[in-house]
């Protein structure tokens, strides 16, 4: 077998093994938590034969290994079971949630990613220099903000003194393209604003130390202009800790999403974990971090992938 297809299928078993132990750790963690299911649905008034028909049937009494195995089970087949609260399909009701999550990640990497690069590129051009020490100060001033800090700002002064942007973010299907962009905005900016210091510095960082190779001064005797040096000859050789970087923020965007969506009202997958966290709805619980812990692995073993290809020992072996 070639080397990549031998390294890439090791990485997708791997992935695949971290899943099953991940879900493992959400049901184990769900499962200790204090109180009673049945008693937080059913209020302090229930009566004791109440409580227990309703443990019956939610299937509360079986062991925690067989339960585990019962809901896994489901989870291979697409059932995610049913809501607690409200008795609804949660694969039903997490897609559409699902969808608006990525929609929102999905616009904030258009954003962030091309600029975080553009911006490590420029920093790399100008080492040491007014541009370099500018960008690397206003970067890591936004990364030592939290996000719900920056939230509440840009709600403060661009949406209710400027009136610029709505300072919730609702969106519907009978929207337009430009009208949802509209409502996202500030999360947008939220977003990009957290994840673009790691991603430039780690550009930066890589580049400077593809920098130091003597290939790159052979073509700084050859005349070419230092940024055609950085563009053509250094960033392709640095790309793979570069994509490593992107796709560890890009799944940032999806997992970390839920302080930002739950500041602007977002209808996304963190506000639906946050109202169901609060109605002690288990199985919601453990459907959204399964969902969550998939999309994080998911973006690894990609970010893993593209560093196999992008060696050319690999590509090319002897």
């Amino acid at each position: 077998m070639h080397p990549i297809l031998k390294l890439v299928a090791q990485r997708i078993a791997l992935g695949i093994l971290l899943l099953f132990a991940a879900s493992a750790l959400i049901f184990v963690g769900t499962e200790i938590l204090p109180g009673d299911v049945a008693q937080s649905i059913l209020g302090q008034t229930a009566t004791p034969e109440a409580l227990a028909n309703l443990r019956e049937d939610l299937g509360l009494n079986e062991s925690a290994f067989s339960r585990y195995f019962n809901w896994l089970g489901g989870v291979l087949q697409g059932d995610l079971g049913n809501a607690l609260s409200n008795n609804k399909n949660i694969a039903e009701a997490m897609g559409k949630r699902l969808g608006n999550t990525l929609f929102l990640a999905g616009w904030a990497a258009l954003f962030s990613v091309p600029l975080a690069v553009t911006l490590g590129l420029v920093a790399v051009r100008y080492k040491n220099r007014w541009p370099d020490k500018m960008i690397s100060g206003v970067t890591l001033a936004t990364i030592s903000l939290p996000e719900f800090f920056i939230g509440y700002l840009l709600i403060y002064f661009v949406s209710v003194k400027l009136r610029w942007f709505p300072s919730v973010a609702i969106i519907n299907d009978s929207m337009s393209v430009l009208e949802k962009l509209n409502a996202i905005a500030l999360p947008i900016a939220v977003l990009t604003m957290v994840v673009l210091a790691h991603m430039m510095r780690m550009t930066r960082a890589a580049i400077l130390n593809v920098m130091q190779s003597p290939y790159i001064e052979t073509a700084e005797l050859k005349g070419l202009t230092p940024f055609n040096v950085i563009r053509k000859h250094a960033f392709p050789n640095a790309i793979a800790p570069i994509v490593n970087v992107v796709m560890i923020n890009l799944a940032y965007l999806v997992v970390g999403i839920v302080i930002v969506e739950v500041i602007f009202v977002y209808p996304g997958m963190g506000q639906y974990l946050v109202d169901h966290v609060a109605k002690r709805d288990v199985p919601v619980v453990q459907a959204c971090a399964l969902v969550f812990a998939a999309v994080y692995i998911g973006l690894n073993i990609v970010a893993d992938i593209v560093s196999i290809i992008s060696n050319p020992r690999l590509r090319h072996p002897k």
